[in-house]
C-alpha cells in the first residue's frame, strides 16, 4: 500500500505558536529530491535550454528558482538566468487599490528584479504553493509589464488544489490535495532556516496562492 503522509500520526508535530497540529508531508531530503525532479523536467521539455530563463515569485519562489538554476547548470552545463517578481499590485484580492484603508493585513512590497531581457525566452515562474492561481494570474500579468517572452510555463513545489482559474503547472513537485481547512506550508532555509513542507490547520488572514 502506498505510503500516505496524511496518515502517518509519526509525522505529527505541535507548533509553539499557535498549538496547531503540523504534519510534515517532505522533509529536507524530500524537497531535495522533487527538486532534482523538476529540474530534470524543465531541461527535458526545452531543448533549447539556453533560452530559458526562472523567475521567482516572491516570496518562497525566489530561493527555490535559484536552486533549480543551480540543478540545471549542474546537469544541462548551462547557466539560465533566474530573477524574481512581486505580484502585490497585481492580485486582484489586496484592497490597496481605491486609496481607503484595507481592512486586512497587507503583504510586504518586494522587487521585482528581472536583469535579463524576456524577449524569445521561455520564463518559467517557479512558486512554493499552488491553489486558487491568483497569485499565478498576477504573476503573468506583473511580468508581462518588463516585456513579452516567447511562452511562459509554471513550476511549483506543491500543488493543493481548489483551484479558482483555469491555471495548471507544466511542473509539479507533488500534488497534495487538502480540505478547506487546511494549508500547505512550504518552509525554506533561506527564509526559515528549516527545509520542509508541512500540513497546518488553515490561520486567519493570508492569501490563497
Amino acid at each position: 500500500m502506498e505510503y500516505d503522509p496524511l496518515r502517518d500520526p509519526s509525522r505529527g508535530s505541535v507548533s509553539v505558536l499557535s498549538g496547531a497540529v503540523e504534519r510534515v508531508l517532505l522533509d529536507s531530503d524530500g524537497m531535495s529530491r522533487t527538486l532534482s525532479r523538476i529540474a530534470h523536467e524543465v531541461i527535458e521539455r526545452n531543448p533549447d535550454v539556453e533560452l530559458v530563463a526562472l523567475v521567482g515569485i516572491h516570496t518562497r519562489g525566489v530561493p527555490l528558482a535559484h536552486r533549480l538554476g543551480q540543478l540545471i547548470e549542474e546537469r544541462a552545463g548551462v547557466e539560465v538566468p533566474v530573477g524574481s517578481v512581486d505580484v502585490t499590485f497585481h492580485r486582484d484580492d489586496v484592497g490597496v487599490r481605491s486609496g481607503e484603508a484595507p481592512r486586512h493585513a497587507q503583504p510586504l512590497v518586494r522587487a521585482t528584479r528581472l536583469g535579463f531581457g524576456l524577449e524569445r525566452r521561455t520564463c518559467v515562474l517557479v512558486d512554493d504553493v499552488l491553489s486558487t492561481g491568483r497569485t499565478v494570474r498576477a504573476a503573468v500579468e506583473a511580468l508581462l509589464d518588463y516585456g513579452r517572452p516567447a511562452r511562459v510555463q509554471l513550476a511549483v513545489l506543491a500543488d493543493r488544489g481548489h483551484r479558482e482559474l483555469p491555471i495548471r503547472p507544466d511542473y509539479v513537485g507533488k500534488n497534495l490535495p487538502t480540505a478547506r481547512g487546511e494549508w500547505i506550508r512550504v518552509q525554506v532555509v533561506e527564509v526559515d532556516e528549516v527545509d520542509r513542507v508541512l500540513l497546518v490547520p488553515r490561520g486567519n488572514g493570508g492569501f490563497d496562492a
